[in-house]
């Protein structure tokens, strides 16, 4: 795998050249002189200049839809990108961001009322749906002959896990693919009330320490402060939701019997279920979790899909001096995992090719991914050695993993140069879901799907969070999803499950 991997590694540096000198203008035989005798100038002809001033003027705009917080500086920040991408790739970008809160809302909105787009950002949450409703672009050919060094650059097993139906409709973000759960903490809690947090696993483990934390902050400290579309995040990791989105159903990632079963009925998920009702009860959860949409700043635990340096980025956005954290979880593969960050191109965009080749640059060009997920150089980062960077400031917001690979971004300092060849080791090292590679097919259960995540929707926030009781709630969200049609979609993924691997 390792070997693999550089070879990609070769391959994408060699795109980047080809990109670098394609995007400048110059043409083949200028390019062959000065290679062959280092006499013609480097600089593009008039004409040649003229021409990719023409360009990029009139490059074409990619409206491309992100999750996470807006950044302050994010009109600044896009121009900056734009200013580098026009003329090497001839698209600009324009990028607007759903809150995390808001996301789910507001890309059903978008797809519902057919607002344009040309990049959409989408998960296990929402990808097959919108596969179904038409509304992202069949891109398997395209990616193949038209961007062939993404498509060479990210492993066979990641695209796998994109797949309906034997097709691709969506680039993946090649990064921890893999689930790797970690608990959070702020160092300076850790040391204040001695917590033994690398030996924390389960959230019963989890009670001691908050309570203490609670007892000796106050009332108004809350140890665990969640919000609503992530509940205590990772809770579910046990069950593959086989990419429908859809919490309360699925398969348990080790049983070989790949057996269908209602989730919030099992005994382990309702024991989750009852400590986080406690906690809420006690103070220890946030009382607005049911209803908050954005994370507050300096959090002193959180649970997070993460990898080996990440607290060096938290540490910036949170504005904490120091987090620790230790790997609770995995890793492991599954098809949602895979399908937890991927881009979409709209099936009625004006411009596939053209955002298909702008995704290709993102995951190529080291350049660009910086500016992306770090944001200006000199104002919100500094380069401090050969491939590492120093965060200055906490302005730019939006989250990296949603926008494409790790493995051409630099190092947050205090990181190594080769930090992310830590995460490649968890991808290589992670274990496999029973039902990896198994999407479940919804061509034939649209309304069922819609009337059951309908009834989610309008209970998970406070079920998740803490805020309801479990054992009154559980038993009237799953006659609800009854009503709605969930045995008739667990009936069918049984079925599909047993054919797909017999």
């Amino acid at each position: 795998m390792r070997k693999m991997l550089k070879v990609l590694s070769i391959i994408c540096a060699v795109s980047i050249m080809i990109f670098a000198f394609a995007g400048c203008g110059s043409n083949s035989a200028a390019s062959g002189s000065t290679a062959s005798t280092g006499t013609a100038s480097t600089a593009p002809s008039t004409d040649a200049a003229a021409s990719t001033q023409v360009s990029a003027e009139n490059a074409p705009t990619i409206v491309w839809w992100q999750i996470g917080t807006q950044p302050q500086n994010l009109t600044e920040g896009v121009a900056k990108i734009n200013e580098y991408i026009a003329g090497k790739y001839g698209v600009k970008v324009d990028i607007k961001v759903a809150g995390w809160g808001d996301y789910d809302t507001k890309m059903n909105t978008i797809v519902n009322t057919g607002e344009a787009f040309d990049i959409m950002f989408v998960n296990n949450n929402n990808y097959n749906r919108f596969i179904n409703l038409g509304a992202l672009a069949d891109i398997t050919d395209a990616v193949q002959k038209e961007t062939p060094d993404l498509f060479k650059f990210i492993p066979e097993k990641v695209w796998n896990g994109t797949k309906l139906n034997g097709k691709i409709y969506s680039v993946p973000t090649y990064k921890d693919s893999s689930i790797t759960q970690y608990f959070v903490w702020d160092d300076s809690i850790v040391k204040k009330y001695n917590i033994d947090y690398e030996n924390i696993k389960t959230l019963k483990e989890l009670d001691k320490p908050f309570r203490a934390i609670k007892a000796g902050e106050g009332k108004s400290y809350y140890p665990l402060q969640m919000i609503k579309d992530d509940g205590f995040n990772g809770m579910f990791n046990k069950y593959d939701d086989l990419t429908l989105g859809l919490r309360p159903m699925g398969v348990k990632i080790d049983d070989t019997s790949r057996k269908v079963v209602s989730v919030l009925e099992q005994p382990d998920v309702m024991e989750d279920l009852k400590q986080l009702h406690q906690w809420y009860k006690d103070g220890i959860i946030n009382p607005d979790a049911p209803t908050l949409g954005e994370a507050p700043k300096k959090l002193p635990f959180f649970s997070a899909q993460a990898f080996p340096g990440a607290e060096a980025s938290w540490q910036v956005d949170k504005g904490v001096e120091k987090y620790v954290m230790a790997q609770q979880f995995g890793p492991i593969f599954t098809t949602s995992s895979i399908q937890g960050s991927l881009n979409a191109i709209s099936a009625n965009s004006k411009y596939k090719a053209e955002a298909l080749k702008f995704i290709q640059a993102v995951n190529t060009d080291a350049q660009l991914r910086n500016m992306l997920a770090y944001g200006i150089e000199g104002t919100d980062w500094q380069k401090v050695a050969d491939n590492v960077i120093k965060r200055t400031s906490d302005t730019w917001t939006l989250p990296a993993y949603s926008q494409g690979t790790f493995f051409n971004m630099a190092a947050v300092d205090p990181n190594p140069a080769d930090q992310w060849d830590a995460v490649k080791k968890l991808n290589e090292e992670a274990t496999a879901s029973v039902t990896l590679g198994y999407a479940l097919d919804i061509s034939n259960l649209s309304t069922e799907v819609a009337n059951c995540k309908a009834v989610w929707d309008k209970y998970k926030y406070e079920l998740q969070t803490g805020a309801s009781d479990p054992v009154v709630m559980v038993p009237k969200i799953v006659k609800e999803l009854k009503a709605a049609g969930m045995d008739k979609i667990m009936a069918e993924a049984q079925k599909q499950i047993t054919e797909y691997f017999k």
